[in-house]
Formats: structure tokens, C-alpha cells, sequence
């Protein structure tokens, strides 16, 4: 393996000017980052996320109809510049299989609240997908003539079993979502608004791993363990990269090593993750996506009256849209051993007119 050695572009991005405040460079794109050493609360209260949906707000910055969000921030300059680091053409999936039912099993498709991965989700086993060959088998003998096979899959994605993107119709408060449409834009043929058409020509960008659990040294962080802003730059120092404006970045907490070793973990109740005052960090930065092994919050989210601030911040506020339940130990590995934590991602929803998002396959491209 090739000894790794920051690029011209890694160390201009820890380059400061004057007055402290950082740069980041990519493809003249400037964002400008917070300065060194800044502080951020660990003791947020409903009243400071309440704020935020005010100070951290995108809303009208892409226009009145804007739909798209943080995704605007991936523009064609970003494009070419995250097509440009592949350099050795190997891919890697970020996505779990497909949450089917046992074979034999006729579990439904809605899952339960309860259990996780691979250890059952309920009294009945229902899972987060279904399955039907709906044609007959072909049998052993060979036909004169060409014949198809038909089957049917059905998914009842959000949640905490499959992995997904969240549009920004997912979440709604105070009778609106994200850029101020209303919540009366629902209508039994799903979100009128922010549905996942916004993100029909795909999500095609750099891709920076913040591998926390490595960064602690662990194979997996604690049950109910919080990721600060301080993690997040503490990784960038160690693995030298900055996050620019555009980026993608996937947090991994070692969750499916865990459920491998101690068994289920149930999401809803407790669930390592980002702390609140990473919205911050982030709005900062110019995220354009964000996407972990877990739900992104930290559960129980150590604000109290707030169930998940950043996906009430991210989706409704910020625009930004979420990847929830990726696998991202391949990833890690890869990254490790190539010594690189940026790449190619690329995102393909399905054109769901109405859907509030979408089950995916997120690509790293080396």
C-alpha cells in the first residue's frame, strides 16, 4: 500500500487567513468555516433548537419554489472534482440487504418497533420487506421457448431496518416543512412538496467518512454515546481532510459490529449519534447530506422535549436530507486500508412522484 500523503488541496484547507477564519478550496469554491477552537454547547435546551429552525434556516436561499435544499450546494464544479478522485475504479456499497422475512415466512411488510437486524422484529417477525415470485417456478426441465420470471417487492423503507434516504417532506411542525410550504401540500397521493423528485437526476458528489468509533479506538461506540462538533474535528485533524461545502458525510458509530457482538439494539430508545450542536457545525461547513449507520440522533438526544433535533433541524430547517441505516463497515475498511476517507458517492433514487424519500444503494468510488 502506498504511503498516504496529504494533497496539495488537504493542506490548503488547514491553511488559516487573517482574522482565524479557514478557507476551504475545492474547484474555486470558497465556504467560509468556523475558526479554530470554537465552542459548542453540550447542555442545548428545546428553546435553542426552537431558535434554530429560525437561525440555521435555508429557507428562500434557492428561491421561493427551492424543493432540493443543501443538495444546491453540490454544483457542476463539485461534480467534476469528486468524479476526479477515482483513481483506482473499485466501488463499495454502503447499503444493507434487503430486509426480507425468513424464508417461508408470510411476515408483513410494516416492521415492528422493536429488535433489530437479523433478530427479529416482533412477536409476528415482520419485516421491512417483502418478497413474491408471483409467477410459477420454471421447474427442472428445460422449455422450447424463452420464458420470464415476475416477482414483486414491496418496503415500508423509514424506519430503522433499511437503508434510506429521508426527503424533505418527511417531517412536518408547526403546519409547514421545509421552505415554508405548507403541510395542506400532503394529500393521499403523498407530499404535493419536497418529495423525492427533487432528487431525480441523482446525488453525485465527494464523500467523506468520519469514522468516530476509529477515531476513539473501539470497534463500536457506547449504546447512548454522543458525537460532538470537537469528534468531528478531531477526525478531520487525524485522518487530514476538511469538510467542504457540497460534501456528503457519513458518520460511522460501529453499530452493526455491535449488534453482531451484544445482540439488538433497539434505535428508538437508545442509539450512539450526533449530538444537537452538530447542526451548527454543519450549517457552518455547508453540508450537503448526511447519512450514518444509525438515525444520525444520538437516543435518548440529551435535549429534553426534543425526540431528534437534527433530523427537526436537518430535514425541515436546513433542507438537508438524511441517509438513515447504511452499513458502513466495508466502507471503514476500505478506507483504512487505502488511507484515504474521501471518494466518489453516488446516490440513484427512484422517481416516486409523492414519496417522501425512497429505500437506496449509496456507492463509494475509490
Amino acid at each position: 500500500m502506498d504511503e498516504y500523503r496529504p494533497s496539495r488541496r488537504d493542506l490548503l484547507a488547514f491553511a488559516g487567513v487573517a482574522g482565524g477564519t479557514a478557507i476551504a478550496l475545492e474547484s474555486g469554491l470558497l465556504a467560509a468555516v468556523p475558526t479554530a477552537g470554537k465552542q459548542y454547547s453540550r447542555s442545548l435546551t428545546q428553546q435553542d433548537i426552537e431558535g434554530w429552525l429560525t437561525e440555521l434556516s435555508n429557507w428562500g436561499k434557492w428561491g421561493p419554489d427551492d424543493q432540493a435544499g443543501t443538495i444546491n450546494l453540490i454544483t457542476p464544479a463539485k461534480r467534476r472534482a469528486a468524479a476526479a478522485l477515482v483513481r483506482e475504479g473499485v466501488s463499495v456499497s454502503m447499503s444493507l440487504d434487503a430486509d426480507l422475512p425468513p424464508e417461508g415466512s408470510t411476515g408483513g411488510p410494516l416492521p415492528s418497533q422493536t429488535g433489530e437486524r437479523g433478530y427479529g422484529h416482533g412477536p409476528n417477525g415482520t419485516r421491512a420487506a417483502t418478497w413474491t415470485l408471483t409467477s410459477r417456478p420454471p421447474g427442472p426441465e428445460p422449455r422450447p421457448l424463452p420464458g420470464y420470471v415476475v416477482d414483486t417487492i414491496a418496503t415500508s423503507y423509514h424506519g430503522n431496518y433499511t437503508t434510506h434516504l429521508d426527503a424533505l417532506s418527511h417531517i412536518y411542525y408547526k403546519g409547514q416543512i421545509y421552505n415554508g410550504f405548507p403541510q395542506t401540500s400532503f394529500t393521499d397521493r403523498g407530499a404535493g412538496k419536497n418529495d423525492v423528485m427533487a432528487f431525480k437526476e441523482g446525488i453525485f458528489t465527494r464523500g467523506v467518512l468520519f469514522d468516530i468509533a476509529r477515531l476513539k479506538n473501539v470497534a463500536y461506540l457506547g449504546d447512548e454515546e454522543a458525537i460532538y462538533p470537537e469528534d468531528l474535528e478531531a477526525w478531520e485533524k487525524k485522518a487530514a481532510f476538511r469538510l467542504q461545502s457540497g460534501d456528503a458525510m457519513l458518520v460511522r458509530t460501529g453499530r452493526w459490529l455491535r449488534v453482531k457482538e451484544k445482540g439488538p439494539l433497539d434505535l428508538n430508545k437508545q442509539a450512539p449519534g450526533l449530538y444537537a450542536s452538530c447542526m451548527q457545525w454543519m450549517r457552518e461547513r455547508g453540508v450537503a447530506i448526511l447519512g450514518s449507520d444509525v438515525v444520525q440522533d444520538v437516543r435518548p438526544s440529551q435535549v429534553e422535549g426534543v425526540n431528534q433535533p437534527i433530523h427537526e433541524v436537518a430535514l425541515r430547517a436546513m433542507g438537508t436530507p438524511l441517509i438513515d441505516n447504511c452499513d458502513l463497515e466495508a466502507l471503514g475498511e476500505a478506507a483504512s486500508q487505502k488511507r484515504r476517507w474521501t471518494f466518489l458517492l453516488t446516490i440513484n433514487p427512484l422517481r416516486v412522484p409523492g414519496a417522501t424519500g425512497g429505500p437506496v444503494n449509496p456507492i463509494a468510488t475509490f
